[in-house]
C-alpha cells in the first residue's frame, strides 16, 4: 500500500494543491492534464532514458567511502550525483521537463535558481533543444555564484538578477511566477524542486526518482540486498531528497534522515530550517510549511548555502516530516563548512555546500558497524570554492583544515 504518494487533487496528506492566480489557472490545468499521459508514453520514456544515459552520463556511481566509513562506524556509500553533466542532480529533472515542454508546444522556458545549478541545467537543455531560455536569480546569489551565472550566459540564457526582498531563491521564484503570468500561452515554467503548485512537486519527484531506482540494483550488486539501513540527503525545496527516497518511502526497513539549513541556528532569526521553524501556509502556489510571521508575511531565510535558501519546503516533505517518516536535522553553517572540508580531505571529493549539510548529519547520528548508509552528494563544490575559502575559519573551530 502506498501511504505517502500524491492524491488525484495534488495533495500529500493536507499539503500541496494548486493555489494560483486566475491568469495561470489554464496553464496549470493544462499541465495537470498533460503530464501523466506524456510521461507514461513509450516515446517519452525512450527519449528520456536515452538522454539520461548518453547526455547526462547516468547511472551515477555508488561509491564506498572507506575512510569516512571508518570514522563514523558504518558502511557509508555516496551516491555521486555530482558526477552528472552540469555537476548536480538538477539535470535529471530539466531533461525530462524540456521534453514535456516541447510536447506541449511551448517555445519559451523560464526558471528560478538559487545556487545556479538548476539555472545551468535549464540553460543546458534549452541549448540542446534550441528553445528560448530566461533565468531568474536573486542578486545576492548572482554575486556569490558568479561562475554559474556566466555558465548560463555562455549557454545562451538571459539571466535576470532579482533585487526584491532578500534577493535569493524565494524572490527568484516570485519573479518567475510574475513573468509566467505575463506570458502564459507560449511559456513553460521549468520548476527546479518539489515545490510550487500541483503537478510540479509530483513531476520533479518522478524525474528525480531515477536516483533511488538506480540505488535498488546498485545496492543489490554491492551488498546483496536492494535497500540500505539509512538514506541521507540535504533538503531545501526537496528535489534530490525526493529522488533519493522515492522508491523507499513505503519501506519501513529504511530510515530517512534529511538535513535542512540551520544558518546561524534555529534559535536565531538567521535560519532556513523550515521544517523546524515553519508553520502551515501557502507559498508559490502550494500549501506547505512556511517560515512566516504571525500575520502570514513570509520571513527571509538565511544560510550560507544558496541552494537551501528557501523559506518553504516541498509539500511531499512537509507531509513526510509531519507524519514522522523523515527525521530532519538542522545543520548550521559552521557544521556544513567543516563537513565539506572533511569529505574533501578524507575522500578527495569536494562537495557542494548543499551536500555538505547532508554530510554534517553523520556527526549527529549513531550507527552500528553493519549499518549500510547511503548519502547523496547532490552536487560538486566547484561553484562553492570561494565560499569555502571565505569561511575556512568555521572549519578550524572543529578540526585542522
Amino acid at each position: 500500500m502506498k501511504k505517502y504518494q500524491v492524491d488525484e487533487n495534488g495533495f500529500f496528506g493536507k499539503f500541496g494543491g494548486a493555489y494560483v492566480p486566475e491568469i495561470l489557472y489554464k496553464c496549470v490545468t493544462d499541465l495537470q492534464n498533460a503530464y501523466r499521459p506524456i510521461m507514461e508514453s513509450e516515446e517519452f520514456k525512450s527519449e528520456y532514458e536515452s538522454l539520461l544515459k548518453d547526455y547526462v552520463g547516468r547511472p551515477s556511481p555508488l561509491y564506498y567511502a572507506k575512510r569516512m566509513s571508518e570514522k563514523y562506524g558504518c558502511r557509508l556509500y555516496l551516491k555521486r550525483e555530482d558526477l552528472n553533466h552540469t555537476g548536480a542532480h538538477k539535470i535529471n529533472n530539466t531533461v525530462g521537463q524540456i521534453l514535456l515542454a516541447r510536447k506541449m508546444g511551448k517555445t519559451r522556458v523560464i526558471a528560478e535558481t538559487g545556487a545556479g545549478q538548476h539555472g545551468v541545467a535549464t540553460a543546458t537543455v534549452c541549448a540542446l533543444m534550441n528553445m528560448e531560455c530566461e533565468i531568474f536569480m536573486g542578486q545576492t546569489d548572482v554575486q556569490r555564484q558568479h561562475t554559474n551565472v556566466e555558465r548560463m550566459r555562455m549557454l545562451g540564457a538571459r539571466v535576470h538578477p532579482v533585487t526584491t526582498g532578500n534577493m535569493t531563491l524565494s524572490d527568484a521564484c516570485s519573479a518567475a511566477i510574475r513573468d509566467w503570468c505575463c506570458h502564459p500561452e507560449n511559456t513553460y515554467y521549468l520548476v527546479g524542486s518539489t515545490m510550487g503548485p500541483h503537478p510540479y512537486p509530483d513531476i520533479v519527484a518522478k524525474m528525480q526518482s531515477v536516483i533511488s531506482q538506480e540505488l535498488k540494483w546498485q545496492l543489490k550488486e554491492k551488498i546483496g540486498r536492494d535497500y540500505p539501513d539509512y538514506l541521507i540527503a540535504c533538503i531545501g525545496g526537496g528535489s534530490n531528497a525526493a529522488g533519493t527516497i522515492y522508491h523507499y518511502i513505503d519501506d519501513d526497513r529504511v530510515k530517512i534522515v534529511l538535513a535542512e539549513a540551520g544558518g546561524k541556528g534555529v534559535d536565531t532569526p538567521y535560519t532556513a530550517a523550515t521544517i523546524h521553524c515553519g508553520t502551515e501556509g501557502i507559498i508559490h502556489g502550494a500549501r506547505t510549511l512556511v517560515m512566516q510571521t504571525d500575520d502570514g508575511q513570509i520571513e527571509q531565510a538565511f544560510t550560507i548555502s544558496a541552494g537551501l535558501d528557501y523559506p518553504g519546503i516541498g509539500p511531499m516533505h512537509a507531509d513526510l516530516a509531519r507524519k514522522g517518516r523523515e527525521k530532519v536535522l538542522a545543520i548550521n553553517d559552521d557544521e556544513a563548512i567543516y563537513a565539506g572540508y572533511e569529505l574533501t580531505r578524507l575522500e578527495g571529493i569536494i562537495p557542494a555546500i548543499e551536500s555538505a549539510h547532508a554530510l554534517a548529519t553523520l556527526k549527529k547520528l549513531t550507527f552500528k558497524p553493519e549499518d549500510v548508509v547511503v548519502l547523496t552528494v547532490s552536487g560538486r563544490g566547484d561553484k562553492d570554492v570561494e565560499t569555502y575559502l571565505k569561511n575556512k575559519a568555521m572549519a578550524k573551530e572543529y578540526g585542522k583544515f
